[in-house]
């Protein structure tokens, strides 16, 4: 990524008014109390010749009073003798809505030594994210009840450096309490997140198509998402040409084959038939499905593309290192770029790519999940145990921006995947978008 060192990003807290030492989602309308902005509450203008807006690029400046956009002023419609007072001018450099990451790992609490909120949250600030929305695994507990969510809300405050919200857990053990599920979402959860595979965390097993059909029940009502791991073992490894031995660990293609496409594909076919079935049948009329990290770009992504061409009430992301990276450039041993769904190769990433620009892919994430250099298992580079799971939190917007430059990508575009979708797909109507009423959540890029 020698490219990369072309691109210098900053995110200033001087344009992040909004944010605040806990992100609590239950009144999302509510500006915080409490900012860690170097101008809180001050009325001031951001001047660029680049103002990424979702009606394009200007020229001009952005006033913010109070932690929210104010006014936008093209550079055009500026009276000579017009004063607007304290500006701060960024000239050539882009300014655009912060990035919102609907998919991150802070292991936080009980793991924090894998990561933990204020390391993520401050490498989520480097990237030009302004507000994350944190999984319900990997930490300990996860976050499968409304006595869960507390520990981690407790855990949050007064140690994080960008917006924070947090999806909670659908699992075997919740699917079918209904007050347990209601107490969870009424605690301030943006939606709930379940696995169609073993997520490899104890507490956080798998779900069927019961549990997942009673999810959506529920949240149709609450009008919040269900998130989905779309895969679903179907052969063994045994059953994989692997049990004779003749397949090197070491190797990426030996991982490549214990997590064919085919796995994606029967998930999400049986997700999608689920989805509908449940709807048709009324308890889930208006629940929104959505599937993360898409790895698969042929017949997965078919089957999402006719979904959406019915008018299923679905959306799907994947993740810059499906984009950046192809199967065939991992060395063998280098566990790092071990993750579930895999890396697969460079004629799917370019199918990725085709699909994002095309628009059948709906949003970005990361799916930042970090880990002990221990297990990754660096020195025996063995991809069959290593832990899976790849750390990107710093590095979104450059690396977004620069390998997508070579697809032809706008700012526009990259202020899409980054911030209108996901920011409603979390429900946060008030920002992903530099627009007179949002939160001032801004970001600049150098390029």
């Amino acid at each position: 990524m020698d490219n990369l060192l072309q691109w210098r990003l900053f995110p200033l807290l001087t344009l992040l008014a909004s944010l605040v030492v806990f992100f609590y989602v239950q009144n999302r309308s509510k500006l915080p109390e409490k900012s860690c902005s170097l101008l809180p509450y001050q009325h001031y203008w951001i001047a660029s010749k680049r103002i990424v807006t979702p009606q394009g690029v200007i020229s001009g400046a952005v006033e913010i009073q109070g932690g929210k956009i104010v006014s936008i002023v093209k550079e055009d419609q500026k009276r000579p003798s017009s004063k607007l007072g304290h500006v701060i001018d960024y000239g050539e450099a882009v300014i655009m809505p912060g990035l919102i990451d609907v998919h991150v790992h802070l292991d936080d609490p009980g793991r924090t030594e894998w990561e933990g909120f204020p390391s993520g949250t401050k490498a989520a600030a480097a990237g030009g994210i302004t507000t994350l929305v944190d999984m319900p695994l990997n930490s300990f507990p996860s976050t499968v009840s409304s006595e869960t969510f507390e520990l981690k809300i407790q855990s949050a405050k007064e140690r994080i450096y960008v917006d924070v919200g947090f999806w909670g857990g659908l699992v075997p053990e919740n699917a079918f309490n209904k007050s347990a599920l209601e107490d969870l979402l009424n605690a301030g959860v943006l939606g709930l997140k379940s696995f169609m595979c073993p997520s490899g965390i104890n507490d956080f097993p798998m779900t069927n198509t019961s549990h997942i059909k009673a999810g959506l029940s529920l949240l149709a009502k609450y009008r919040r998402p269900l998130l989905v791991h779309a895969e679903i073992e179907q052969d063994p490894i045994s059953n994989l040409g692997l049990e004779d031995g003749d397949d090197d660990a070491r190797s990426y293609s030996t991982y490549l084959k214990t997590r064919p496409p085919s796995w994606e594909e029967a998930a999400i076919r049986e997700l999608l038939t689920v989805t509908k079935d449940t709807r048709i049948g009324g308890s889930a009329a208006g629940a929104h499905l959505h599937i993360v990290h898409l790895s698969d770009s042929s017949s997965s992504l078919n089957l999402i593309k006719e979904a959406k061409n019915g008018g299923d009430s679905v959306t799907v992301e994947t993740c810059p290192h499906y984009l950046a990276f192809s199967a065939e450039e991992i060395q063998d041993g280098d566990t790092r770029f071990k993750c579930s769904p895999p890396i697969r190769d460079a004629a799917n990433k370019e199918k990725l790519w085709d699909a994002l620009l095309e628009g059948h892919i709906d949003m970005l994430s990361s799916d930042h999940s970090p880990t002990l250099p221990e297990l990754k298992l660096l020195d025996d580079g063995d991809f069959l145990r290593a832990w899976g799971g790849i750390s990107s939190l710093q590095f979104i917007l450059p690396v977004t921006w620069s390998y997508g430059k070579k697809y032809g990508v706008t700012l526009e575009q990259l202020a899409s995947w980054w911030g209108e979708r996901p920011a409603k797909l979390a429900g946060q109507e008030s920002k992903g978008g530099i627009a007179v009423g949002n939160l001032s959540d801004l970001v600049v890029l150098l390029t």
